[in-house]
């Protein structure tokens, strides 16, 4: 899969680019972070430019042996629209990224499984009843508690480490105050590590065992949580 149509994009203009490059982003985005499942992209030829970027928006990337990947905007006096400057730098690190985009070189399946930039690498024959076995694999897990992880890793990225470390404790109360680890845990096992107070049909303020608190608005309209520290707590109870 490539990406934009070049003879359209010679025809634009600057606002109307831009506003490509956003329309773009907010469906990889979609994909990324508000639909809230796992979604792998099976990648059977050539992935470069939006292809490469709609890849990198996808939880996980099984690639066939004869895949290729890359970013060749830059031979077309070009840069990446769809957030590929953004993922393929997260993915695979600075220098790398910095390597791939400005010379524009495609890289072969097996070079993007050593850099990090697929999960696996498979037979071509082979892809489909691999992309088909994790599919299954994520099916029998535990729905929200792969939202929240997913939640925890994505959202933590663009976190201090302190903050990221608070946001995953957070999800792990939500997920622990879920019923979908009953038989997991041992009996006695506290329901939740929260003392809660609902403030809303969504929402609760909650206090971790180490005395911490927060504003916990669950499973918003675009599919995610957000949790807030809150400083003040008697004017958070009593506005």
């Amino acid at each position: 899969m490539a990406g934009a149509d070049i003879n359209e994009l010679a025809r634009d203009t600057p606002e109307n680019a831009r506003r490509r490059a956003l329309a773009g982003q907010q469906v990889f985005d979609f994909i990324e972070q508000q639909l809230a499942k796992p979604v792998i992209a099976a990648v059977n030829g050539v992935a470069l430019g939006g292809g490469c970027e709609l890849a990198m928006a996808c939880t996980f990337r099984i690639a066939a042996d004869t895949a290729k990947f890359g970013q060749p905007e830059i031979n077309l006096g070009l840069i990446p629209g769809f957030a590929g400057t953004q993922r393929l730098a997260r993915l695979v690190g600075r220098a790398k990224a910095m390597e791939l985009i400005l010379t524009g070189n495609p890289i072969t399946a097996s070079q993007a499984l050593a850099i990090g930039l697929v999960n696996r690498v498979v037979p071509a024959a082979d892809l489909m009843n691999e992309s088909r076995a994790l599919a299954v694999e994520l099916a029998a897990k535990a729905p929200l508690a792969l939202r929240y992880a997913m939640e925890a890793v994505n959202n933590g990225l663009e976190m201090p480490f302190a903050d990221a470390c608070q946001f995953e404790a957070a999800l792990f109360g939500m997920a622990v105050a879920t019923e979908e680890h009953e038989g997991v845990l041992t009996p006695g096992t506290p329901r939740a590590l929260f003392d809660a107070r609902p403030v809303g049909p969504r929402s609760f303020y909650a206090v971790s065992p180490d005395g911490q608190r927060f504003l916990v608005n669950s499973l918003q309209g675009d599919g995610r949580s957000s949790i807030t520290l809150v400083q003040n707590w008697s004017a958070a109870l009593n506005p």
